[in-house]
């Protein structure tokens, strides 16, 4: 039961967007290129983060690099 309380964890590191181009999804309303976003919970593909609209979401981590 871990995302009922993702938004409220502890941050495990900080990340910064590289690009907002998805050939799938439409990230780019979600993401923002040059921002600094705080990870809440990692798997090997995804951060999940706070996104734009302020809600936990799980991107890609070919989006991003390590601060």
């Amino acid at each position: 039961m871990i995302h009922k309380d993702w938004e409220n964890r502890e941050t495990i590191k900080q990340i910064k967007c590289v690009h907002a181009n998805a050939k799938k999804f439409i990230v780019d309303r979600k993401l923002t290129p040059g921002k600094v976003y705080d990870v809440k919970n990692e798997t090997d593909e995804f951060y999940f983060i706070i996104d734009n609209s302020d809600r936990m979401a799980g991107f890609r981590k070919d989006y991003f690099q390590v601060v």
